[in-house]
């Protein structure tokens, strides 16, 4: 299986060091990285064939400037709402803040929250979702 994965953080070193982590996981995937959410969305409308555009995985940051990744989250809804592909999608943050964990487990978007730093070990958790 081939999986598209869509990493959105304004990290462009997170985004590297995410990218190196499913490489070495030898998981075959079509990675897409965005560093402003807008532009993630914008990307989204545009598929023409969104069953097989959309990724498999989107790895969200909660905290970027402009458009967080909650901010994200609600305008990504309407457009899910429009297809039929499950798209898990994973807040990943620094964040301990049980605030923001709770907000997360109440968010029907939602597949899980990863807390920084990413790891070979939590990308392969993350790919169990995948199995539902």
């Amino acid at each position: 299986m081939n999986l598209k994965i869509c990493i959105i953080d304004d990290d462009t070193i997170y985004q590297f060091t995410t990218k190196k982590i499913i490489e070495k996981a030898s998981i075959t995937a079509d990675v897409s990285m965005f560093s402003d959410p807008e532009v993630a969305l914008a990307s989204f409308r545009s598929f023409d064939n969104p069953e097989s555009q959309f990724p498999d995985i989107i790895f969200l940051d909660i905290n970027m400037p402009f458009m967080d990744g909650w901010q994200f989250l609600n305008s990504f809804e309407p457009i899910q709402a429009k297809i039929q592909k499950k798209i898990h999608i994973f807040l990943v943050s620094s964040s301990v803040d049980e605030a923001d964990t709770q907000r997360a487990s109440a968010c029907k978007l939602l597949s899980g929250y990863i807390y920084k730093p990413f790891t070979k070990e939590k990308l392969l958790k993350s790919l169990e979702h995948l199995q539902s």
